[in-house]
């Protein structure tokens, strides 16, 4: 299982704009084939900060994600969204386990 954790940012007066993009390119990423979870959070204390969560299968799976015709429209409207700082980092993680 791969997850991927980390954060965006983006100016706080372009979160409305910016919700349709993040929905769509949500939307998609779940209904692919070894995704397992995908979600944006906005962060309570830091309105332009969006957090990260995707949890993938395998890498066979991420690879297709990587290669998708959604995440290239995603990373696309960036620029006008003001999308800069970018800090994800991929974990490899074996089988979830109750707490």
């Amino acid at each position: 299982m791969l997850l991927i954790i980390g954060t965006i940012r983006l100016p706080p007066d372009k979160l409305g704009e910016a919700r349709s993009a993040m929905e769509r390119m949500v939307r998609a990423s779940r209904a692919e084939p070894g995704c397992l979870e995908y979600s944006y959070a906005q962060d309570v204390f830091d309105a332009g900060l969006i957090r990260v969560t995707e949890v993938w299968s395998d890498r066979a799976a991420l690879d297709v994600h990587f290669r998708a015709p959604h995440l290239a429209d995603w990373r696309a409207s960036w620029p006008a969204l003001g999308i800069g700082e970018r800090n994800l980092v991929l974990y490899e993680a074996g089988e979830p386990k109750p707490t």
